[in-house]
């Protein structure tokens, strides 16, 4: 069942970021089917996914959280209250003891960021983990934009790199270069990480195999990633961490708008009270297109429409769809996954509010708001 397919959208503030509880909950479930066959450890990354009312039930379920600073990591910790592990691409002195404050793995980004904070390695290595990330220089995402593993990144450290390293303190490895990919992709991965790194992980205590493993998508061969890592740890001899983020709030939620307006140039465009900048950045960044609930291929049903955000940004279009029947100024649009990669990225930009946050049940027809955005959540990011 589509999430949130029997919540009366009368009930629902536009817009809104609904959170299907049930939905969440069959992701999580699988999640930690899989963490149990595979022995393994799966973290919460908080960069996809953060809505920290729906904590409670994350803790029945997963280990902790991998959080990308400080501030992800205090979260994490304060309302999760588990494992958090924190990966940076640059530390300052401040920001790298307050992530070692709330975190138990800390993750470098380069040696030279090892060499820098040699002291504070040694001075919390009684009760921190560090590691170190790793490019293995193989791509498998095809959007530049989010492969950390094309020509001239930024992010980990290349075999190069390594072979004049000084690693004293550092007990594990970490590498991502997953985006939305089936667990093919990571046996391409690890086939390059034990060529080019082996003697590296001989010396490893653990392995963080990053995020992007769609394992919630219904495709995904779960099988062949608990395979995998049961080798993984068997030939190696050390303890495995994943941290997905898209793959818990995957098709876990919606995006609740309403039609302002209907203009014509050069076709049809409904103007929403949402906006593809403000609310969902991917469109624009990736880019994609999301589905609507109902709507279909511009030309594929009677009335087609471009479908325009609520900023000034000229660009702010969410793009062309076709309806059985015309919009009207008042109808509601359901923005299919909108779970993930949404909360997280928002912005006040033009003064256009946030989406409120609510959560809904379908098992008990239950429905909160846990949070309503307003004025002063504009002008407090400023000053």
């Amino acid at each position: 069942m589509l999430p949130c397919a029997n919540l009366d959208l009368g009930r629902v503030d536009s817009p809104s970021y609904v959170i299907d509880l049930a939905a969440l909950e069959s992701n999580l479930e699988l999640l930690a089917h899989a963490q149990r066959a595979a022995d393994c450890t799966i973290l919460l990354a908080l960069k996809g996914f953060a809505a920290w009312a729906t904590f409670p039930l994350l803790r029945k379920y997963l280990e902790g959280v991998s959080a990308s600073g400080p501030d992800e990591a205090r979260l994490g910790r304060e309302e999760l209250g588990k494992q958090v592990h924190t990966y940076c691409p640059a530390f300052d002195e401040g920001s790298l003891r307050t992530s070692i404050r709330y975190s138990d793995h800390v993750i470098f980004n380069s040696p030279s960021q090892i060499d820098r904070f040699r002291a504070i390695i040694d001075e919390h290595a009684s009760d921190t983990s560090f590691g170190l990330r790793i490019n293995p220089e193989h791509s498998e995402v095809d959007v530049a934009i989010y492969d950390p593993c094309a020509a001239g990144s930024r992010l980990g450290a290349t075999k190069h790199a390594l072979m004049k390293a000084n690693l004293r303190g550092i007990e594990g490895l970490h590498f991502h270069t997953l985006c939305e990919h089936g667990a093919d992709a990571l046996k391409r991965t690890l086939a390059v990480i034990e060529d080019r790194f082996s003697s590296w992980l001989d010396d490893a205590k653990w392995v963080n195999l990053g995020g992007g493993h769609h394992i919630t998508r219904p495709d995904y061969d779960v099988g062949m990633l608990i395979d995998m890592i049961r080798e993984l740890r068997r030939e190696r001899r050390v303890d495995v961490f994943l941290e997905p983020g898209e793959a818990v709030g995957l098709n876990a939620g919606v995006l609740v708008a309403t039609v302002l307006d209907v203009i014509d140039n050069d076709g049809r465009i409904a103007i929403l009270d949402t906006s593809a900048t403000a609310h969902m950045p991917d469109v624009l960044e990736m880019p994609y297109r999301p589905a609507i609930r109902n709507a279909a291929e511009p030309g594929k049903l009677p009335h087609s429409y471009r479908l325009g955000g609520l900023s000034c940004l000229a660009g702010d279009v969410i793009g062309e769809y076709s309806f059985a029947e015309p919009l009207d100024v008042g109808d509601r649009l359901v923005f299919e996954d909108m779970a993930h990669y949404t909360m997280v990225k928002t912005t006040t930009f033009n003064g256009v509010r946030l989406p409120s946050i609510a959560l809904y049940d379908p098992r008990d027809d239950s429905y909160r708001v846990q949070r309503r955005f307003g004025y002063e959540d504009y002008r407090n990011r400023l000053s």
